[in-house]
């Protein structure tokens, strides 16, 4: 590879695009409990689109494969990839249902809670002509699960298959197909995802670095279990090392793991490390969660690059 394309690497993503809708709230309602809401925001977002600008955003020449309604909110979302140099060619237009729609709340401290109706993106079938040509050359396969399951083992056999390093972020959670696993060859996943997947709790550094290498034993070469302020710890051939957290204080968490996994996705594609990849991980997550919406907080890799570096990690 020359040196102009490991600094500009190409990336393919397949996942879901939704239109957010942002409710601010000093505290979440409980059950029975109508609470009055400071604003209301109209964001673009969806796991998918998120993770497809935060890697544009690095620097990385991006295809983005997903589907959305023949509406307003699916043209918004078109819009929006178009600003960020995104090829959205792969996204289709389903005209029998409607774009995805997230409903996120978030509190004053920072903390959301979503619910999506997935819309258009429980329809999305695979072009495979169209990710074939995207995957040759390309630096990276990133996936996740907000799209219909089999298309999503379908595109990681394909990425496979082409030599492509797929990288699986595994939310919203389901068991993964025994298939699946050996195709991964990054796996990132937070505290509540590395416990589902291993069946061990995750709460602290030295148990997300158990969960990680028992999940390494089912295939992937390379393990990340991020877990929130508290940093991530990466796992690989060499051991578990845990990258401690950068210290901010927190406006919105929508997209911070989507930003993350970006981050670390460009710097895998780059041929960077994983260690490398995990900081640049952090330092784009922290500065996502100082800004309010999804999208709109993803940060570009100049600020990354700005920003303060994470402490040194620990081996574990």
């Amino acid at each position: 590879m020359s040196a102009s394309a490991a600094r500009v690497p190409r990336i393919a993503v397949v996942g879901s695009l939704n239109m957010d809708l942002v409710l601010q709230v000093q505290h979440a309602p409980g059950p029975g409990e109508t609470v009055l809401a400071d604003a209301l925001h109209l964001v673009p977002g969806g796991k998918g689109g998120n993770q497809a600008v935060a890697c544009a955003r690095q620097g990385a020449r991006v295809a983005l494969f997903g589907r959305v309604g023949d509406d307003g909110y699916g043209h918004t979302l078109r819009a929006g990839l178009d600003a960020d140099g995104i090829d959205h060619g792969g996204v289709q237009t389903d005209t029998e249902t409607t774009t995805g729609v997230a409903a996120i709340t978030v509190e004053a401290s920072g903390q959301n809670r979503i619910v999506v109706v997935p819309g258009a993106n429980g329809r999305f079938v695979l072009d495979a002509a169209a990710l074939g040509t995207a995957l040759q050359g390309a630096g990276g396969l990133v996936l996740q699960f907000e799209t219909p399951l089999p298309q999503v083992l379908a595109a990681a056999e394909m990425a496979h298959a082409a030599g492509c390093p797929v990288v699986l972020n595994p939310s919203p959670i389901q068991p993964l197909p025994e298939a699946l696993w050996p195709l991964v060859h990054t796996l990132v996943v937070n505290e509540l995802e590395a416990t589902a997947l291993a069946g061990q709790n995750v709460t602290t550094p030295v148990e997300a670095a158990k969960a990680a290498q028992a999940l390494r034993a089912k295939g992937p070469a390379q393990v990340v279990v991020t877990l929130g302020a508290a940093g991530a710890v990466a796992a690989d051939a060499a051991g578990s090392r845990h990258h401690p957290g950068r210290v901010v204080r927190a406006v919105d968490t929508t997209a911070a793991g989507d930003t993350f996994l970006g981050a670390l996705a460009v710097a895998l594609a780059r041929g960077e490390p994983l260690d490398a990849g995990v900081r640049d991980g952090i330092r784009a997550a922290a500065l996502c969660v100082t800004q309010p919406g999804a999208q709109p907080s993803i940060p570009t890799r100049a600020a990354v690059a700005h920003s303060p570096l994470p402490p040194d990690w620990i081996a574990l």
